[in-house]
């Protein structure tokens, strides 16, 4: 009887030992592929970041460094909020100095000239203008007395 038995494990054995290799082979088999599959993704993905180092994203960047974008865009903030002092300021102090010397700025910018030419007739809003360009004009003194004491237009000239 103890023969059959061990005879009976003795039968088994190979046949488990070839189960687990045939496991052991499945297994190998993934790894293999996925470690395949990983090397595929990697090329891929140098493949990719090589088009973007030769294509239109590298040329916007060094658009964006060359040319100063940012800057630009930080200077266009500052502006905003800079203009929207000045133009206080214009209100607040020039305005009512023009206002002293001419009258009314309301009455200035009401000013017209009326030309009548064979019964036709053409107002011209000559004060609306006037008025305008005092306001430009004072911005614009305004804006170069800030730069020219703060030795802001220095900061933009290269050392020679």
């Amino acid at each position: 009887m103890a023969t059959k038995k061990s005879a009976k494990k003795t039968a088994q054995k190979p046949a488990v030992t070839a189960a687990n290799e045939a496991e052991a082979a499945a297994q190998e088999a993934k790894a293999s592929a996925a470690k395949a599959k990983a090397t595929a993704a990697r090329e891929k993905a140098r493949a990719a970041r090589e088009r973007l180092q030769r294509g239109h994203a590298t040329g916007f960047m060094n658009f964006i460094r060359e040319q100063g974008v940012i800057g630009l865009a930080v200077g266009l903030a500052i502006g905003t909020a800079a203009g929207d002092t000045v133009r206080k300021l214009v209100e607040g102090f020039i305005a009512p100095i023009v206002q002293l010397l001419i009258g009314s700025q309301k009455g200035l910018e009401a000013a017209t000239w009326q030309l009548e030419i064979a019964g036709r007739t053409g107002d011209f809003k000559w004060g609306a203008f006037v008025s305008s360009f005092i306001t430009l004009a004072a911005t614009a003194l305004v804006i170069y007395l800030i730069i020219h004491f703060a030795k802001i237009d220095k900061l933009d000239r290269k050392k020679g």
